[in-house]
This record gives structure tokens, C-alpha cells and sequence, in this order.
């Protein structure tokens, strides 16, 4: 079921690492910095009340989203009473998981509209349309990924570590050139046709989104 959820999610451009049971979900948690956590009650292990738990008291404030087939009122008392944001009893739509998903992301002030306006750019992250001077722009799972991640950080320098954090996987090779190729892409889509551009390379460090005067 973990495998199937990563995959949907990361057809609509999540960056998704997945965690076979307790002890590796803590693990994983401590070394990397997540926007969300789908955490099941079952799992192997510390379960995934113990998690939860674990987190808080660590102080790790990542939103929380619980996944069990347990549906008595007991069960998610318990689950709030862990420190969850939401929950969500199984068997479920997936368009409903991704609906609670936005939900929690949208609580974080970075993340707070799903309609995001730069200049002439408007970003929908719940169609996940984008459009610049009225017109539309088509991108891949990976290439919208990629902007909604530089939109929602605009006006601040984001390095290549944390743009392969958060919009790659723990498979990413940092040796490797994709971030650059994935950045000329969106400047052709985005940025060639227009006098204004958004996209700014900080030499050495990273890349910035923000509002500029002409090239």
C-alpha cells in the first residue's frame, strides 16, 4: 500500500520517500527535513501512535497525517492525543487523501494559497495549472515540481541540497546535472518568452524566484 500511495503521489509531483516500519520512519525523520508525514498506525515495529509520540517529544512539528483501518472514536482520540494533524480511516479515496494532504500543507505560512501570483505568473496548486500574461504553460510532474517549489520560496535563495530534498527522492544523485537541466527547461517555458525574467541563478549557491526588471 506504501508503494502504491508513493506512486500516485509522485505522479502529481511529490517528492516521496517511503519507510518500512517504525524504527526506520524515526530514523528517516531525524535525518531529513519533510513538508508532510503519512504515518500508518500498523506498522512493524514502534507503531505508528509510538511515532507520532516520538516526534513531538523530540520537537519535530512536521504535519501529520495517520493512516488505519481502525475506525472507533478510541482510535482517533488516540491518534490526536499522539500529536496528529488529521486522520484518515481506511479505505479511502485517493483524491481524498491528496484533498487532506493540501489541507495540511496549505497551514504552513510558506504553503498558505493554493493560488500563487509572481508578476505575471499564477501558479494553481490544486490543478496544479500554470499560466504567465494569461497564457498557459505546460510542464511535466517533475518540471511543476520544480517551480512550485522555487514559487513558494520566492525572493529566497534555495540551494541545489535542498531543492533535491524537496522535490527529488532519497534516490536523487547529487553527482548529476538534472537540477541545471530542470532549471533551463522552465526558463524556456517561462521565462524565454517574456522581457521580465523570474528565474535568477546565485552563482556557487543556488537559484532564486523573484521579481525582476528586465534582463
Amino acid at each position: 500500500m506504501a508503494q502504491v500511495i508513493a506512486k500516485g503521489l509522485r505522479e502529481r509531483s511529490y517528492a516521496v520517500d517511503v519507510a518500512g516500519d517504525g524504527n526506520a520512519a524515526l530514523y528517516q525523520t531525524s535525518i531529513n527535513d519533510y513538508d508532510l508525514i503519512l504515518l500508518d498506525v500498523l506498522l512493524p515495529g514502534p507503531d505508528g501512535f509510538q511515532v507520532c509520540s516520538e516526534l513531538r517529544a523530540r520537537g519535530d512539528a512536521t504535519p501529520v497525517l495517520m493512516l488505519t483501518a481502525r475506525a472507533t472514536v478510541d482510535d482517533r482520540i488516540t491518534g490526536l492525543d499522539a500529536g496528529a494533524d488529521d486522520y484518515l480511516t481506511k479505505p479511502f479515496a485517493f483524491r481524498e487523501l491528496l484533498a487532506r494532504i493540501r489541507a495540511l500543507l496549505r497551514r504552513e505560512p510558506q504553503l498558505h494559497s493554493d493560488l500563487v501570483e509572481i508578476e505575471d505568473l499564477v501558479l494553481d496548486a490544486a490543478s496544479h495549472r500554470v499560466a504567465r500574461a494569461g497564457r498557459q504553460i505546460e510542464l511535466t510532474a517533475k518540471e511543476y515540481a520544480l517551480l512550485e517549489y522555487l514559487v513558494r520560496r520566492a525572493g529566497r535563495l534555495v540551494s541545489r541540497s535542498e531543492i533535491a530534498a524537496h522535490v527529488w527522492d532519497e534516490s536523487f544523485d547529487p553527482f548529476s546535472n538534472t537540477i541545471e537541466v530542470y532549471v533551463n527547461r522552465l526558463r524556456k517555458k517561462v521565462d524565454e518568452p517574456h522581457r521580465v525574467k523570474l528565474i535568477h541563478t546565485a552563482r556557487g549557491f543556488g537559484y532564486v524566484l523573484r521579481e525582476a526588471v528586465g534582463p
